[in-house]
Order: C-alpha cells, then structure tokens, then sequence
C-alpha cells in the first residue's frame, strides 16, 4: 500500500506530493489536467518502460518516489530516475538496483489497470490466461511449459541427428575435408592481427632502419648527440641553481627527462643494429595471412569464427561417428518426454474445464453488481488438439469466453459482442475476481476503467470499487461522479500556465470543495446551486451505500472466519 508519493518534473508536473489514504481514492480533473501522468509515474515505480520524452522541458531528470508498506507490513522507498538522455535508474532503500528488481518489488504491492486494459479481452488467446489465473494453476502451467520445452528440445535434437543420418557417410566426408583444412592451417584468434602487424614491419624494413639509426645517432652517438648536450645543459642549469634557487625546481625533473630519452633510445637501438630484411621471412608472412584469409572467406567472415567452427565441426564428427546409437538414444528421449508432456497437459486441461463453469458463475455475479444482472457467462473450450502441431507451452486447450448480456440472446464470443462499457465492466469483475486474497492490502489502481458507462452502472461501479477498497487500497481515476461520490478520499487535478509554464497539480477535496467538485463533473459547466445541492445529495447517498458496504463486508468476514 501506498503511504507517500512524490512526483518531480515529469511531464507537465514540477513537483507535487500525495499523501493517500486506505480505501477509495479517487482523482478527478478536466481532461488532459494530468491524472493519467499521476498513473505513470505509479506504472514507473512498477518497473515501467522509461523515455527522455517523459522529463520536463528544461529538467535534466524526472524523479517518482514512494514510501509504500508491502503485503508483509515492511515499509520501502521506491525511487525511480529518468534523466534527460533517456537513462533510467532504480533504487529501493536509497540502493541502486536494477529495472527488473524494482519490478519484483512493485509487484507485490501495485496493481495497474489501464483505461485501455480491457481491450485485451478482444484477443481470445488472452481468455485461458484469465481462466487459469482465477483457478490458481500456475504450478501446472510452469510444469506444462517446462515438458514441453524438454519435448521440443529433444524433437529438434531428434530431427537433426536424423537429417544427418539420411546423407551420413556425404556429410561425414564434407566434415572431414573441412576439418583437416582447418586442422592443417591449425589457426589461433588474433593471428592474422598479429601477422599483419609483421607485415608492415617487414615491408617497410629498410625504411625503419634509416629512420632508427639517423634518430639514435642524433640522440645518443652521434657528434653532438642530444644525450650528451643535454648533460651539458643540466651542469650549467646546476650553477644556475646555486645562484638563483628558482632553477632547483627544473633540476629535479633532470632524473625523468633523461631517463625517458635514454629508454628512447634503446628502443632505437634494435632498428639502428638492422631489421630483418629477409625476403624469404616477408613472403612467409604473406603465404600465411593469405591462408588464413582464404579459411576466413569460407568459414569466417573472422578468425575468431573459424576458431569456432573447428570445435563445431568436431562435435558433429563424433555425433556422425556415433549417430545410429544417437538416434536411438534420443527417440526413447523424445517419447517419454513427449509422454510425460502429455501426462501433465491432460491433467491442466481437466482442471480447468472444472474451473470454467465456477469461473463463468462467478463472473455473471460480478457483472450482476455491475448493473449487467441478465448476464451469461460460459468458457467455451475447442477439443483437446490431438495433433502435435497444435500443442504448445500453454497445454492441449484452445478456449474463449462467450457472453449474452440480454435475455433471449444466444451465447456468443466475447470479443465479437460486446459493447466497450460492457467490456469495461468485464474486465473490472475478472479482475476483482481474479486477484487472490492472499494480496489483501495491495494498491489497486485503475485507471478510467468505466469508459463508456454511465447512469446505474456507474452507481454499481462506485460500489464495487468501495467494497475492493475495504480489502485493497484502491486508487482510481474517473470522470464520472456517480464513482467519485463512492471515494473515501478525493484529489483534484488541476492543470495551471505560471509563469509561462503549465504545470499540474493535485489538491486533496474537504466535503465542500469536494461536493463542488461533483456538481462540475455532473454538468462541465458553470455550477448552480441546484446542480450543488444534487451533488450533496449524490454524496449523502453514496456515504449512506457506503456503510451499507461495510457493514455487509465485516459480516461476510466474520462468517468466514466462523467457517
């Protein structure tokens, strides 16, 4: 749960603070004032994508930090860090920590439920995830996957080992050849590097030797060789630095300019002596780095490459050597692997044709508190696919949800039929539905999930939102005010030009100012003081709902806890 929120230069936000409160919080605001940035930022601390493009003209970085209290009643501070380049930093406790940490940690306490969310519902494939997310089978689908990925594996080692075999004693001569090329250059990663090096040393032979022996002469034997001026000058700067002590500082760099000159050199003096000049060596060179480049152009394009083939050329030497007991070896493989895929997937399938029907009832009642009293609901399952081809990490199933939101109306696909108010309201029931108790206390945000609703399923909406927050925080942006009359706590966001500059900003409602706040969200124009008084009123009936909601909701817990 979120305790602390702080937001600086994200967006059109310079900086604001929110403190939020258990139960129903709700933002309300004009469009575009910025209660969606106010999301963001949450979808951030979350592990979210981050861009340079969400920083605040002019800021070098956005900051959001939260104190949050996890579900294990520890308290953290999250802090995420966009800078002005496109950099993002986690930290958790003041720590630096990677996104993907950050993201484990936001997930056990945020829920994030987009305005756009439910337009997942119209992807059918989405459906079994749902289904097996309410009947809790993460196990069986982890155990699901990893036989099926066992299986697919052993297949493609099976399909290899067999292709090779159709044309063993062809490739297995290919594979000779290529390796005793290879074998016979016998080549070493950098080599050609190192030759080509060479190369240029021996090409230019006679000129290195001039240029050596010209600069050791002038440095160190020659007639009026530089070494020997130089001890010259260091006597005469000596007497210069017992008269004028200013001069002792220049003589104490005398031990490092020598050295560095008489380094110089010996290094000259190997060049001065003769570079190897023999032709013989020079086309040797050249004989080698052409070898390697002609392996380079056939198994390269880089030595390095080469290098590797080699090794990879050995390994199918010895499957090939040893392929008919390989083969042999990996049909059993595959066999029990794909028996043993088949043994779990079966086992996820039954279990969840036997969720389905709960699921669907549990829906339907869900979607009755939604102002959808004459729903139907049914997970509609395709036959187990018995061909291979159709299995996959997900099991044997292929299934999607049907619906009939009208007496007399047949069940039909979801994704095909419904309104999008209606599919706002599905998703809200398959979320509260969904969610498992074990996450009491997590923060709850959804984020204009009544688009396209109004009226009675607004009210029923507001409702449902109220009864999730005596077990969750919940956080909701909305521009209905049947759903904002339903909040515990109300903020408004506001969006202001200061200075040049727009800037939002949120302000947490007292019962006036929030019921002024209502009446602007039932009419978007100027307030009277009728359109006031029904928005007092609209209050007055929710507060009283809202009691209602409590007290049924520590009834149904005292019931449970007397089961």
């Amino acid at each position: 749960m979120i305790r602390f929120l702080s937001i600086r230069d994200l967006a059109v936000i310079d900086h604001l603070e929110l403190e939020l409160d258990a139960g129903l919080n709700v933002l309300t605001g004009e469009t575009g004032a910025g209660k969606s940035i106010v999301v963001g930022a949450l979808a951030l601390l979350r592990g979210g994508r981050a861009s340079s493009e969400l920083v605040r003209t002019g800021a070098d970085q956005a900051v959001v930090e939260a104190a949050a209290e996890t579900t294990d009643g520890r308290e953290r501070v999250l802090r995420r860090e966009v800078s002005a380049h496109g950099r993002s930093r986690a930290f958790i406790d003041d720590r630096l920590v990677s996104t993907s940490s950050l993201r484990a940690l936001g997930a056990e306490f945020l829920d994030l439920h987009g305005q756009h969310e439910h337009q997942a519902l119209l992807d059918p494939t989405s459906h079994l995830d749902l289904l097996d997310r309410y009947a809790h089978l993460g196990t069986v689908r982890d155990d699901v996957r990893a036989r099926f990925t066992t299986w697919r594996q052993a297949s493609g080692d099976l399909d290899r080992v067999r292709k090779h075999t159709a044309n063993r004693e062809e490739r297995a001569d290919m594979v000779t050849f290529q390796l005793r090329e290879i074998d016979d250059a016998n080549p070493s990663e950098g080599e050609d590097d190192a030759l080509a090096a060479q190369q240029q040393i021996l090409a230019n032979a006679d000129r290195l030797h001039q240029l050596a022996a010209k600069s050791y002469a002038e440095l160190y034997e020659g007639d009026g060789a530089a070494l020997g001026a130089l001890a010259r000058v260091w006597k005469r700067v000596g007497e210069l630095a017992t008269l004028d002590p200013a001069f002792t500082v220049h003589l104490d760099a005398q031990g490092a300019i020598t050295s560095q000159l008489e380094e110089l050199a010996y290094a000259l003096r190997p060049y001065a002596s003769g570079v190897d000049t023999s032709p013989e060596r020079l086309q040797a060179v050249e004989d080698r780095l052409a070898r390697l480049e002609r392996l380079k152009r056939r198994y390269g394009p880089t030595l390095r490459e080469v290098v590797s083939r080699r090794e990879q050329l050995r390994m199918e030497a010895a499957e090939l050597e040893g392929g008919t007991e390989r083969e042999e070896d990996l049909r059993a493989q595959v066999v029990a692997a794909r028996d043993a895929y088949l043994d779990i997937a079966t086992t996820l399938s039954t279990q969840r044709r036997s969720h389905a029907p709960m699921l669907a009832r549990t829906l339907a009642r869900g979607l009755a508190d939604l102002a959808m009293e004459c729903t139907r609901f049914e997970v509609v399952f395709d036959e187990p696919a018995t061909e291979e081809e159709r299995w996959s990490d997900r099991g044997l199933d292929q299934a999607e949800f049907y619906f009939s939101a009208n007496p007399g109306e047949d069940l039909k696909p979801l994704a095909r039929v419904a309104s999008g108010g209606e599919l706002s309201r599905v998703m809200l029931a398959l979320r509260t539905t969904v969610t498992s108790p074990e996450t009491s206390g997590k923060t709850l945000v959804f984020d204009e999930v009544d688009a396209g609703i109004g009226g009675a399923a607004a009210e029923r909406i507001g409702a449902k939102l109220r009864t999730l927050a005596d077990r969750y925080q919940v956080l909701c942006v909305t521009h209905l005010p049947q759903i904002a009359a339903y909040g515990t706590s109300h903020f408004r966001v506001t969006k202001s030009v200061r200075n040049g500059r727009t800037t939002t900003d949120v302000t947490r409602l007292d019962e006036d100012t929030r019921a002024s706040e209502i009446a602007r969200m039932m009419t978007g124009t100027r307030v009277s003081s009728t359109v006031l008084q029904s928005a007092r009123e609209l209050l007055i009936t929710a507060s009283e709902e809202k009691a209602n909601i409590s007290g049924r909701n520590a009834k149904a817990k005292g019931e449970s806890r007397n089961r």
